[in-house]
């Protein structure tokens, strides 16, 4: 069997393992793919992304490393690189490449959702409301950018700044509203 079919072959097996929750076992076929075309994209990207479910973020985070080295101007690359080094507790590496993500594409909402999270963390709260805001221009639908945006003007003194979001998200996501009201004391006005 020629070298692509096989890799044809791999990728087929790989991806029906998947389905059925067998991720150590596609973790194998993706390797087998890698030996076949070093360097694909695809395989570099469903290794870094598997080796993270599977909890082996330290290899996740060289995949992805390799793979932003690679292919510089994927920002969706920079973005899981920055998210996984994030998740391991390592808050001032991954801010490179959300800056990195954003860079290459402005309009990424979640790369700004994530520098906004590494910012909170390292308690430069004027920054994430720069971010935060951007995100939520981004995706003003979507609560989990307001939620976050509360919490900050809460942590800077700002109670009147996030009575007005909790006021904002009760007309599209009570429960978040409900919930940031639990959280931190503040209660909006109901109307009669």
């Amino acid at each position: 069997m020629n070298r692509w079919l096989t890799y044809l072959f791999l990728k087929l097996q790989a991806i029906a393992l998947l389905v059925i929750g067998q991720k150590r076992a596609a973790l194998l076929r993706f390797d087998a793919m890698q030996s076949l075309m070093p360097g694909s994209r695809y395989v570099m990207a469903s290794r870094a992304h598997l080796l993270g479910e599977l909890g082996d973020k330290h290899a996740a985070v060289a995949v992805l490393q390799e793979l932003t080295g690679l292919y510089p101007e994927q920002s969706a690359h920079w973005f899981n690189l920055g998210y996984m080094l994030d998740d391991m507790g390592r808050h001032l590496e991954a801010e490179p490449p959300f800056r990195r993500a954003i860079e290459i594409e402005p309009k990424m909402d979640r790369a700004w959702y994530g520098l906004a999270l590494v910012m909170i963390k390292e308690r430069r709260f004027d920054e994430a409301v720069l971010a935060l805001k951007t995100n939520t221009e981004l995706q003003p639908m979507s609560p989990f950018g307001w939620y976050q945006l509360a919490r900050v003007h809460v942590d800077r003194q700002q109670p009147d700044e996030a009575v007005k979001i909790i006021r904002h998200l009760n007309g599209f996501e009570p429960k978040v509203a409900a919930q940031l009201e639990r959280e931190t004391g503040l209660r909006i006005a109901q109307s009669s």
